[in-house]
This record gives structure tokens, C-alpha cells and sequence, in this order.
């Protein structure tokens, strides 16, 4: 506790792990502890910043009410470095730093448990402390409970003291112990908001970094979109305008077969680049607005209207999401076109819509009695340019790009395996 020469507040409440020299007395000479131990609670005081920036705020209360709980004037929150003591939070006296030879507090780490004097000049173990006989102060009652780190070794001390003989009961100590424990609990708490804080602050850079990435994905594929589709036009004309000429000639009918192949061919690489722009574009940046998604699939029934010719739709009410309207619309777009492409021969096609809540999401399902996906293609139906069935045109990036957009908003999309006469696509997006 504090010193009592000019200018001096130094603290007997210290406690160490380390090799110390008390000074004369009955227990003069060195205290050994397992280096080991040394060095983790330097660890555990240096993460908890408890010296350079100590939580004083936070602990200013709970020494003053210490010291009421123990009836004395003096009480002080004690970090035990390797060489010093450093009292971080004190109440009837200033605190400052001070040699761990002149602490009391070895002590209570060598014995690992929480020491009460009445007088200290009557107990062996203080009796010759500089604190004790007054050439730094003249302490008489002492107490102090140590502070543990969760799952480590003892940091510092919450201590009490007096100049005047006084015993402390047993409710004393035991409130002591809880006060102790809360002081601990301020360190963790701090701890974790700090851990917390970086954490947040290296998601946000990554989102940064997320986005610039797609950024640059985005104005990537579509200057590649840009350049390919410059030369494709040009062809593309090139052939209709030959295929009209031939056609004026009477030329064979092989050769203006083969003129077909090659303007159908071209025009599937004009939707392959499409699709290819779509999977770079959409799931980057979102605009997330509230989405009525039955107004939205109201939009896609009428797209997909000729597709969806003889189909027998069964559609249940779908809920008011948070998201990016037009990417999602291009999911169900997709999910649906594909229930009504993938027809199977041997019944009429039906595809039902539905809407269930689950675990804090929205869970939307889109079930066909069509051709199905075989069990061993399952796992890879969300790859970009996985295609299972080729008797269906397409480019292989539609599921690729809904799980795509679905992972930018935060939900996931699959197949369900439940399902053997059709399929049974689903995506879920945070309510």
C-alpha cells in the first residue's frame, strides 16, 4: 500500500512468480517459481493491456468497494510484471509503480491462496517487509485475494490494507473473492471487445477487398464479353448474308446445311458469352431493398410464359425478403426455367412453388416431376459449366451463377435428394 516518504505511494499488495530479495528478515533470500509460469502471466497481462492502458473506468467501483466490504480505508487492483508491480486502479491512496522486492503479495502466489493479517508486524512471513516496518509505510492490516487469468496463472493481487490492526471475518474474504472475480471478468470482457473489434475491422477489409475483386471480375468479363462478341457479330453476319446468297444460287442443300450449323453455333457462343458476363456480374455488389418475391415471380411467370406452356404450376405465397431485386429474380428465373425445360416424357409436367420459414431464414422450394438429377451428378449441378443432361441446350452456368448470387446474400442454395420422380431445387435467404 502506499509509502509514506515525500512523494512516495508505493504498494505492499504485490505478489510474484519471480526469484525476489525481500531484504533482511525471516524470510530474506530468493523465491523460485517455474519460469514457465513467469513467462504466461507476462503473456496474459500483456493481452490484457491491464499496464499500458488499464480499464480504470471500469474498476474505479469495484476497489472502493472493496475497501468498504473490508472496512478499511485502502484498496488497490495490483498487476505483477516480472520486475515490478504496478497498481492500476487504487482508492484512498495514488498509485505508482514499485520493485517487486518490496511487495507483500509474493506471498500469496507461493502459497496460492488468499492471505489476512490483522497485524503484519506479528506474522513471520511480513514482519520484516519495508512496507511493514515503517521505512516505506507502516501496514498492520493486510489482505489481498489473487487475480487468476481464465484457464492461467495468477496476474496481480486485489488487496486491502490499514495502518491499524483489524480483523477481517470470513464474509469479508468471501466478498473479496467475488470482487476478485469480477475484475477478471472486466479484463476478459475488454479482451473479447478488442478481439471482436479486429475481427470486424479484418471482415470489413476483406469485404473491400470482395468487392474490388468483383469489381474487377465484372469489368474483366465483360471487356472479354466486349472483345468476343465483336469478331462473333461480324461472323454471324458474314454467314447469313453467304447463306441468303446461296440460297438465291439454288445452291445444295448440304452446303446451306452446314451454313445453318455454323449460324446456330454462333449464336449459342453469343449466349455462352452472356452467361459467362451474368456469373462475373451478378453476386458482387448487392442493393439490397425489401423484395416481394411473389410480385417478382409474377414478373419471371410472364418471361417464361411460352416455356411454361402445358405446365401445370402450383404456387403457394412466397415472403417479402431483404435482398437484391433483380438478382433474385434472376434466380428464380433460372430455377424455374429449369423445372420446365427438363420435362420428362413419360408425364405431364407440374412444378409446385412453395415457402416455408426455417431457423431464422426463408426457406423458397421449387419441385418438378421432370427428368430429375442422378444421385452421382448431384454434387456438382452448382459448378459453372457442369451440364448433366445435354439434350437440353444450355451453357452450364445458370446454377453456378444462383449459388453465386444466394452466397452474396448471406443464404445457401441445394438439391434435395429426398426427391427420385423430379427434382426438388431450394435456396434459403435470412429473414
Amino acid at each position: 500500500m502506499p509509502g509514506v516518504g515525500p512523494g512516495s505511494a508505493r504498494d505492499s499488495s504485490g505478489c510474484a512468480d519471480i526469484r525476489i530479495s525481500p531484504g533482511p528478515g525471516p524470510y530474506s533470500g530468493s523465491v523460485s517459481v517455474a519460469g514457465t509460469d513467469d513467462q504466461r502471466r507476462a503473456e496474459a497481462i500483456t493481452l490484457y493491456d491491464a499496464v499500458r492502458m488499464p480499464p480504470t473506468g471500469q474498476l474505479q467501483g469495484v476497489v472502493e468497494l472493496a475497501a468498504r466490504i473490508a472496512g478499511v480505508p485502502r484498496a488497490s487492483i495490483n498487476m505483477l510484471t516480472d520486475t515490478e508491480q504496478h497498481q492500476i486502479v487504487t482508492t484512498g491512496f495514488e498509485g505508482s509503480v514499485c520493485p517487486l522486492e518490496d511487495s507483500l503479495c509474493v506471498t500469496v502466489l507461493r502459497e496460492r491462496r488468499p492471505i489476512a493479517v490483522a497485524d503484519a508486524r506479528t506474522d513471520p512471513r511480513f514482519a520484516a517487509n519495508r512496507f511493514v516496518t515503517g521505512e516505506l509505510d507502516s501496514l498492520r492490516c493486510y489482505a489481498a485475494h489473487p487475480l487468476r487469468a481464465r484457464g492461467g496463472p495468477v496476474i496481480g493481487t486485489l488487496c486491502v490494507s490499514d495502518t491499524e490492526p483489524r480483523e477481517l471475518d470470513a464474509a469479508a474474504m468471501g466478498g473479496l473473492a467475488v470482487l476478485a472475480e469480477r475484475i477478471v471478468d472486466v479484463l476478459e470482457l475488454r479482451l473479447r471487445t478488442r478481439e471482436l473489434a479486429l475481427n470486424m475491422m479484418e471482415i470489413r477489409a476483406v469485404e473491400a477487398e470482395l468487392d474490388r475483386s468483383n469489381e474487377r471480375l465484372a469489368s474483366f468479363a465483360g471487356q472479354v464479353s466486349h472483345d468476343l462478341k465483336t469478331p462473333l457479330t461480324s461472323l454471324s453476319l458474314s454467314l447469313s448474308l453467304i447463306r441468303e446468297q446461296l440460297g438465291d444460287a439454288d445452291a445444295g442443300a448440304d452446303s446451306a446445311g452446314l451454313l445453318d450449323r455454323a449460324v446456330n453455333g454462333a449464336a449459342r457462343m453469343a449466349d455462352l458469352i452472356d452467361d459467362v458476363l451474368d456469373f462475373a456480374r451478378l453476386g458482387g455488389t448487392l442493393r439490397a431493398t425489401e423484395v416481394d418475391l411473389d410480385f417478382v415471380l409474377g414478373e419471371v411467370l410472364d418471361d417464361l410464359a411460352p416455356e411454361l406452356t402445358g405446365v401445370d404450376l402450383d404456387i403457394s405465397r412466397l415472403p417479402t425478403v431483404l435482398g437484391d431485386r433483380a438478382q433474385l429474380r434472376a434466380v428464380l428465373q433460372n430455377l424455374l426455367g429449369n423445372a420446365a425445360r427438363y420435362r420428362s416424357d413419360e408425364r405431364a409436367p407440374r412444378v409446385q412453388i412453395a415457402a416455408r420459414h426455417v431457423q431464422r431464414a426463408w426457406r423458397i422450394e421449387i419441385t418438378d416431376n421432370g427428368r430429375g438429377v442422378p444421385p452421382a451428378e448431384r454434387h456438382r449441378v452448382f459448378e459453372p459449366l457442369a451440364r448433366v443432361d445435354g439434350s437440353v441446350e444450355g451453357s452450364g452456368f445458370g446454377l453456378a451463377t444462383c449459388r453465386r448470387i444466394i452466397g452474396a446474400h448471406g443464404g445457401s442454395i441445394g438439391i434435395d435428394a429426398s426427391v427420385t420422380e423430379g427434382a426438388r431445387f431450394w435456396f434459403e435467404l435470412p429473414d
